[in-house]
């Protein structure tokens, strides 16, 4: 077994993931580590690649390039399970070794090397984190990702697959729940009639039919003035966004912003509403992580003052801007869990009586299915059910040294500071 980490600082972002990495080495896989820094994971692999920041996609497209020369493809999951192979193909002749030594500073041995273990090993796991997707060439970051995967056979089946690393807790559900400009709960697009109409029907009311602006775009837009209103819970874009004082600069000159979280944070300071919220320990829900798992999350204590749950505070504006329903009734997370798997059949099988006693992975379409621990074993979602090879590019940063700034700026997180810090940094012990 292979486990390839790249754009993950795990033992810093996931340290439990990265202990059951640890143990996956002592058990005898191999670990390949691909990262600009001597992150913690590096003393337990078998293969650093150091490549330079932002040459990610190089390094991928020509450890595939060595992968076909070699012979060394999955031909009967390419045949069988792929298209757009020989498209491809072809896209990978400028990646030379010659050409990403140079350009990526792994010697060219070395990423021979990585490309065989990954290659030849009976189950190869891929695992990512936003040093691969938090770069003006993220996508093609993130298709090279799983173009490597599907060249060598290691989706649908255990072990294996494309793994992102979430950042938080429950990004995979709060996605799996609609939290995008582009879909529903679970993954219905937004803009196809047929989806519209269905969730029109479940909710009782009109939908636009119209993408949203996704984050990278409300700052220029709040800046242009066509985003007026904004409301804001459970971040802190004032600290988070790149380019502080851009990011303050859209919020003054909102018309109105309201702020929900369960401290006065930066960005709360600017809002013109201030709604207190409440933290995990004080809430009844489920949280999903980064294997579609879905767990119970138990209230262990009461809010301190007015504070109340985010779905409480949301329920309560809803009922007074539609001017219907009982304010008196808070809302019941059970009954809503039920609700959603009317809408999305991937839940359709699992409830609070389900989650009492185990944890479930969807999709889990029924409540005689035990959930689904990998997904893809014998068809693709996309339509005829094949995955589609994408073409590689050559990518690269837009802000590379120079003479007069000849220095790269690396971010990162702290094992023991979490994101902007709202929480840890009130802690005294931290």
């Amino acid at each position: 077994k292979v486990i390839f980490v790249i754009g993950s600082n795990t033992t810093a972002n996931h340290p439990i993931i990265a202990l059951r990495m640890k143990k996956a080495v002592a058990d005898g896989a191999q670990l390949i580590v691909a990262d600009p820094r001597k992150i913690g994971l590096v003393k337990h692999a078998t293969l650093w690649l150091r490549h330079k920041p932002g040459t990610d996609s190089i390094l991928l497209n020509t450890m595939m390039k060595i992968i076909i020369d070699e012979g060394l493809e999955d031909k009967d999951f390419i045949n069988n399970r792929t298209e757009g192979y020989d498209d491809f193909v072809a896209s990978l002749q400028p990646f030379t070794l010659d050409f990403a030594e140079k350009k990526t500073g792994v010697p060219a041995e070395d990423i021979v090397k990585a490309a065989r273990i990954y290659a030849k090993a009976e189950n190869a796991g891929l695992y990512y984190a936003m040093g691969i997707t938090q770069h003006v060439m993220g996508t093609s970051n993130v298709c090279a990702v799983g173009n490597l995967a599907m060249l060598t056979g290691n989706l649908g089946k255990h072990a294996t697959g494309v793994n992102p690393l979430r950042g938080q807790n429950n990004v995979q559900g709060a996605c799996d729940m609609g939290g995008l400009p582009n879909t529903y709960p679970g993954y219905q697009k937004v803009d196809e009639p047929e989806v519209q109409k269905k969730f029109e029907n479940a909710w009782g009311c009109q939908l636009s039919g119209n993408i949203g602006l996704p984050a990278t775009e409300m700052t220029e837009a709040m800046l242009e003035g066509s985003l007026k209103g904004l409301y804001i819970f459970g971040e802190n874009p004032a600290v988070s966004d790149p380019n502080m004082n851009h990011s303050i600069k859209a919020f003054q000159n909102l018309d109105f912003l309201v702020v929900q979280d369960i401290f006065m944070t930066e960005t709360a300071e600017l809002a013109d509403v201030v709604f207190p919220g409440a933290s995990f320990a004080e809430k009844e829900g489920t949280f999903t992580c980064s294997e579609r798992r879905i767990q119970r999350v138990r209230k262990a204590i009461s809010s301190p003052g007015e504070a109340r749950s985010d779905l409480d505070i949301i329920d309560q504006i809803y009922k007074r801007v539609v001017k219907k329903g009982d304010l008196s009734r808070r809302p019941v997370p059970a009954e809503i869990f039920d609700e959603i798997g009317t809408v999305w059949s991937a839940v359709a099988g699992i409830d609070y009586q389900r989650l009492e006693k185990e944890s479930l992975q969807w999709p889990c379409p029924s409540r005689e299915h035990a959930g689904t621990p990998y997904m893809y074993k014998e068809r693709f979602t996309r339509e005829g059910g094949r995955a589609l090879f994408t073409s590689a590019v050559l990518a690269t940063s837009n802000e590379l040294p120079d003479e007069k700034y000849p220095y790269l700026l690396s971010t990162g997180r702290e094992l023991f500071h979490y994101h902007t810090g709202t929480m840890t940094r009130r802690s005294s012990g931290l």
